[in-house]
């Protein structure tokens, strides 16, 4: 609850006279601040006056709606189509005139009196003699002219509503939470920057008028669709060409600093992406359930219609994961909201960037890790069957992007030397490939960077 100072009184609500009350904001007159009451207990809003100020809105409250132009008052008949006289006051018990109203102000204790029915009480949040029969909303009289839309297009409340249903049908029809939460954010901005809902063309001139890039416009576009669907509507929609780009392809050893200067859980998720190839939401939603220590393998759960794969982890990554559970309290490997997650890394991924003095990697998302793993793969084993198995995809199309990398990095590689079948162990589990034996039985490996 709203408290003031000690050293100031406590304000009166001027209709109910309870001290209940909430700060509602500030608003200007004459240049001047003046704060602004809201009543708890009759829902009364209210401004804080001096004694001087009361004594004068008493007075203009006093002689009614004659002490104002009557220019604005005939201005103001036709917009909100009230009646043409004021003086006529319907004979309703509703409607009944509250005489001796006591008033008291923050600044002046003592008691006035006044009367309600006036123009300076409450007259912007009631109707002026408007009979039973006739009350109506009187938004709806105002037609909109052509090309224009009414102040926040469709109202803000069926908004409001109109989402949490389009929520709850993705929902029903058995789409992903980060589905759903992008086209509902996609149709709030949408509504807000002046689109009807129920208008298609209204959408289509909203989308057109974004900055945005041509992928998120298709989104945006996919999103109204859906909620078209919903409603039994039909459009149609806008036709954006979207470009194919290559993603970043960062060097081994960028993301080694980055999972280096990490702290334990970043770290440890990182190098998970890193060996696995894993989407984040897949990495982020495994269990410990799905981690094997004996055999060193784990389980991936698909998303996005991808299939299920068990992978082969290092010695170690499964360090670190034992070292994580034994300070985990949750059934799941990385609790908490992803969104968190990605946040503390690309805090940690500037400090990194800032002290290694390389902007490169600011470039590095979670999904690069899953990019720079095909890329590797698919260099070392030349086997795209291979590649899009380990990332899980169900369309060899998405596979074949990753091939455009290798005829740059086919003489790019890091050698080592095995003098023991122990060190030569440990190379193949690094994933590094054997070349060939020296006369002195020496193991030659390489991979490349």
């Amino acid at each position: 609850m709203w408290r003031r100072k000690s050293d100031a009184p406590t304000p009166r609500c001027p209709g109910c006279s309870s001290v209940r009350v909430w700060r509602d904001g500030v608003r200007k007159i004459r240049g001047r601040s003046v704060q602004r009451f809201l009543c708890r207990a009759c829902s009364l809003r209210f401004s804080e006056s001096t004694p001087t100020q009361l004594k004068e809105e008493l007075d203009v409250a006093s002689q009614g709606f004659e002490a104002y132009p009557t220019h604005q008052v005939a201005d103001q008949k036709p917009a909100l189509g009230l009646p043409s006289s004021f003086e006529e006051v319907p004979d309703n018990p509703a409607f009944q005139v509250r005489e001796d109203v006591l008033l008291q102000t923050d600044l002046h204790p003592s008691r006035e009196r006044a009367v309600l029915n006036t123009s300076s009480v409450r007259a912007g949040d009631r109707r002026v003699c408007a009979k039973i029969g006739l009350v109506e909303n009187l938004a709806k009289s105002v037609e909109p002219q052509k090309g224009e839309a009414l102040a926040g297009a469709t109202a803000k409340t069926d908004v409001a509503s109109l989402l949490v249903q389009y929520a709850w049908w993705h929902k029903k029809e058995g789409y992903a939470e980060t589905t759903i939460t992008t086209r509902v954010k996609l149709l709030r901005i949408l509504s807000k920057r002046g689109a009807d809902l129920y208008d298609p063309e209204s959408v289509k001139e909203a989308i057109a008028r974004q900055e945005w890039c041509n992928k998120r416009k298709v989104n945006a576009a996919d999103a109204y669709t859906a909620f078209l669907r919903m409603v039994g509507g039909r459009w149609d929609p806008p036709r954006y060409q979207v470009p194919e780009t290559l993603p970043f392809i960062p060097t081994e050893q960028e993301l080694d600093d980055l999972i280096a200067g990490c702290g334990p859980k970043t770290s440890t998720f990182l190098l998970l992406l890193k060996e696995t190839g894993a989407r984040a939401g897949e990495a982020h939603r495994l269990e410990w359930i799905h981690v094997d220590f004996e055999s060193g393998t784990i389980r991936l759960v698909p998303e996005k219609g991808g299939k299920p794969r068990l992978l082969k982890l290092s010695n170690k990554l499964l360090g670190m994961l034992l070292a994580l559970k034994a300070k985990s309290g949750s059934n799941r490997m990385f609790a908490g909201p992803l969104k968190n997650r990605r946040r503390l890394f690309g805090k940690q991924r500037a400090t990194l960037a800032r002290k290694l003095q390389n902007p490169r990697l600011l470039q590095i998302h979670f999904h690069t890790f899953r990019h720079w793993k095909a890329t590797m793969e698919y260099a070392r084993t030349r086997d795209i069957l291979h590649v899009m198995n380990l990332l899980g995809h169900r369309n060899i199309k998405n596979t074949l992007i990753y091939t455009h990398f290798t005829e740059f990095r086919s003489d790019e590689y890091i050698s080592k030397v095995a003098r023991d079948a122990e060190e030569a162990r440990q190379l193949v589990e690094a994933a590094f490939e054997y070349v060939c034996t020296t006369p002195e039985n020496l193991m030659l490996f390489r991979k490349r960077k």
